[in-house]
């Protein structure tokens, strides 16, 4: 991240902004179970609301100097932090009851890298588990303020498809006027 974007993301405001308005959002009345997983936090404002929705919080933040600060911000509470990959994690299949990405996917540096990310929420979360997440929207003022950073914008059309590749069921892909929203499920047992 560029300085501008680390300021935003680890400001107050933008806590309060996840909290008010995106996670709600995000979450449409859904409840997230009793083991959850969140893909790339960064400094860890979005970590602050979620982990008030859950029992357990893992995180998983592939930065290591990000990783270490928020292992040291969480510590005696109930995240666990992890140092790795969202395209490779370190955990059983079936493992967490949701999974969450949030405005972290166009940070993933290619297409092909988000798919493999998608996949690895996929694998995983348990029978019935759901991912949800939301990214910006590409637009010139999102690109400009990613001056110097990975940005891979995420296409609102494209990613009920991707989502169905990665072995999702029922994608559901929203967008307001700057974001998008999207929840998928895993089919559950005998379900088809």
């Amino acid at each position: 991240m560029n300085r501008g974007h680390r300021q935003l993301c680890a400001s107050a405001r933008w806590g309060d902004y996840l909290r008010d308005e995106v996670v709600p959002w995000m979450l449409g009345g859904h409840t997230l179970g009793g083991s959850v997983l969140e893909i790339g936090p960064g400094p860890g404002r979005s970590t602050d609301v979620l982990r008030a929705h859950v029992k357990r919080l893992t995180v998983v933040e592939a930065e290591r100097r990000a990783a270490a600060a928020l292992q040291r911000r969480f510590a005696d509470t109930n995240v666990t932090v992890v140092h790795g990959d969202g395209t490779d994690l370190p955990f059983r299949r079936g493992r967490f009851s949701a999974v969450v990405a949030m405005t972290m996917l166009h940070h993933v540096p290619t297409p092909q890298a988000q798919d493999a990310l998608l996949a690895e929420a996929r694998r995983v979360l348990r029978s019935g588990g759901r991912l949800y997440g939301v990214d910006s929207l590409d637009s010139p003022g999102f690109r400009g303020f990613h001056a110097g950073d990975t940005c891979v914008p995420v296409d609102p059309d494209g990613l009920p498809a991707r989502l169905v590749a990665a072995g999702f069921r029922r994608p559901d892909v929203e967008r307001d006027e700057d974001m998008l929203r999207f929840t998928a499920e895993v089919p559950s047992r005998g379900s088809r």
